[in-house]
């Protein structure tokens, strides 16, 4: 059995797409960022950064409450690799797949987590600071944008790779993220957005109500400032 602790962010459905896609025999934890619940003892016993999500594999180290697994692109290979599948086997391949991970984690996530932080929350706005995570995601869009112009996906078949970014482009809206002029992106995000396992796993865990998202947002931006 795999236990999966998380949040509707876009590290958290990155996640719940994988399991879904795997159709695996899984239970959802959800975790309340809001409540700060990833910085409470428990919760930092088994992922010491003290974010989401985590995986725990019960399958694996039984005696010791299971195998536990922090950081999102590293359940993706985790998971990959344990279930045989969206990773190549051959050494190019899954280099590729990997390599779009890493620059999901090292790159897309953080600039447009803090174009949504500085668009979104910060006050008082700066300007410039806005500008800089604002081009840099936009670059991001553009490299993306131009690889897709001769591949189908990210890296050969789809994979964790595609899986890993499809999140963050998702946000692009909310982290005012301009994706016009950019078609070769634009057919790949509509492509994987229609994919059944992606659409449920965007509904884990449930969305809250508007009303609970209005709040839930204030209160997290709080929290992100904090």
């Amino acid at each position: 059995m795999l236990e999966l602790w998380t949040s509707e962010t876009p590290n958290g459905w990155k996640t719940t797409i994988m399991l879904e896609e795997l159709d695996a025999n899984y239970t959802l934890r959800p975790i309340s960022l809001t409540n700060r619940e990833q910085k409470e003892d428990w919760y930092l016993a088994r992922n010491p950064n003290g974010r989401i999500p985590t995986l725990i594999d019960h399958e694996v180290d039984a005696g010791n409450g299971g195998f536990a697994v922090f950081e999102s692109g590293a359940i993706l290979i985790y998971l990959a690799e344990k279930f045989g599948r969206f990773l190549p086997t051959d050494t190019m391949g899954r280099s590729r797949a990997i390599q779009w991970v890493m620059w999901q984690m090292s790159g897309l996530g953080p600039m447009m987590g803090q174009a949504t932080v500085f668009n979104r929350y910060f006050e008082p706005k700066l300007p410039d600071v806005i500008d800089r995570y604002t081009r840099e995601s936009r670059r991001l869009f553009e490299v993306m944008d131009t690889h897709l112009a001769d591949n189908e996906f990210l890296a050969g078949d789809y994979s964790i790779a595609d899986i890993a970014c499809f999140p963050w482009v998702r946000g692009h809206d909310w982290a005012c993220i301009d994706m016009e002029g950019l078609p070769h992106l634009q057919r790949w995000f509509e492509t994987i957005g229609e994919r059944p396992a992606v659409q449920r796993g965007l509904l884990l865990p449930e969305p809250p109500k508007a009303d609970e998202m209005a709040e839930k947002t204030t209160r997290q931006g709080k929290n992100i400032l904090a």
